[in-house]
């Protein structure tokens, strides 16, 4: 199954493809048969046992989709994320990593929601710094949201629990603009499974199918269900939207992005080429590994370890998402490749137009030029032979 649907479009890494040529109809195909192949496994796990399905794809790739996502987004977008600029946003997410390795307490979130905003407006800076109108009311806009979080905390940590696993359909959204074919189809499937399943599930549509709940189910709900629909049915359908989300999320992260964005990979490995090849993936598992272990023995501790851990993933792709919003990001990610000399193919140097690219054209021939060049050589080569005879 696995060679028959997720063979890449393109050449492996190194070869500054984006992943997205055009090789005929069947591997057009491929991706969308993918996804919608793991939609329905993902939906039917997701519904019979919702609790477990989240449990056990956070121990199995939690650890593993962490690595392989910082890599690809560190890898795509590096005329970004690079120099003062990424040093300032690893040091903020480590402050919310500390945050949440000290003991939960409304201090410790009160830090860490101050910390995701101020982590915003740098980016917002950043991106905005020669544009003052817009700046204002990007930040305008950041401090009402943060105000707003800071009144209701818990709806704060169960919007962004949620909002990490859809933020993968902005960087597919993204990545499928360089699709010659068959572009709509994909983004189209891409807004079912992110946009569609769980409107479902929340609607009571799917409730027929839903397993019954468990104390699981319930621990699971406190975290996933905004305060004012816990302790209801409704926490059941958080939890399978959940559940369901996360794994699709795993699809992305360890499936798809690895083999239909080789370039983003190419491009992470010359920054770090102590993770070339298959160190990437022995780091991940070996991380999933050892958080299996932990989870078994004390699975509250494991799961705040995990948290902290995975702040630098979850925190570094708000930044980016922004800055693709803004219009920053795809220039950012041609810059970083014009410096390594890999330029996707199709995309021009930062800062060129379409004229300036173009190679200059060769004026054709005059009307005759071939065969009056050819007249007078076979002019001359007589007048050489009378010369010759001559004497």
């Amino acid at each position: 199954m696995a060679s028959a649907v997720g063979a890449p479009l393109v050449g492996g890494a190194g070869t500054g493809d984006t992943g997205t040529a055009d090789t005929g109809r069947a591997g057009r195909t491929l991706p969308v048969a993918g996804f919608v192949l793991a939609a329905a496994v993902a939906l039917a796990v997701s519904l019979r046992l919702p609790a477990g399905t989240a449990v056990v794809g956070l121990a199995v790739f939690g650890i593993l989709h962490n690595v392989l996502e910082l890599r690809y987004v560190t890898g795509r977008f590096e005329g970004v994320l690079h120099g003062p600029f990424l040093r300032l946003l690893g040091a903020l997410i480590t402050g919310i990593v500390v945050c949440r390795l000290l003991p939960p307490s409304s201090g410790t979130r009160t830090a860490e929601i101050l910390l995701a905003y101020v982590l915003l407006a740098a980016a917002c800076v950043h991106a905005l710094r020669t544009r003052p109108v817009p700046l204002a009311a990007s930040c305008a806009l950041l401090a009402g949201a943060a105000m707003a979080s800071l009144a209701f905390p818990a709806y704060h940590f169960v919007v962004l629990a949620h909002l990490h696993n859809v933020v993968p359909l902005l960087f597919l959204w993204e990545w499928s603009r360089a699709m010659p074919r068959g572009r709509a189809a994909f983004r189209a499937v891409q807004c079912g499974w992110v946009l569609v399943v769980p409107a479902l599930l929340l609607s009571g549509a799917l409730d027929g199918l839903l397993g019954a709940g468990s104390g699981w189910t319930d621990r699971l709900a406190l975290s996933y269900t905004p305060p004012a629909w816990q302790h209801t049915h409704a926490g059941l359908r958080f939890v399978a939207v959940f559940a369901f989300l996360q794994t699709m999320h795993y699809v992305v992260w360890v499936w798809f992005m690895p083999r239909y964005a080789p370039d983003a990979t190419a491009a992470f490995e010359r920054r770090a080429p102590v993770l070339r090849g298959v160190r990437a993936w022995a780091l991940g598992l070996g991380g999933a590994a050892a958080l299996s272990v932990l989870f078994v023995s004390d699975y509250t501790r494991g799961r705040s370890l995990y948290a902290a851990v995975a702040s630098y993933h979850a925190y570094l792709e708000f930044p980016v998402l922004l800055m693709l919003v803004l219009g920053l990001g795809e220039r950012g990610r041609a810059a970083g490749a014009d410096l390594t000399g890999t330029r996707p193919t199709g995309t021009r140097p930062t800062g060129t137009s379409a004229t300036e690219e173009r190679p200059p054209e060769k004026s054709p021939p005059a009307m005759g030029a071939t065969e009056g060049s050819a007249t007078d050589a076979r002019a001359t080569d007589g007048r050489k032979e009378s010369s010759d005879a001559a004497r």
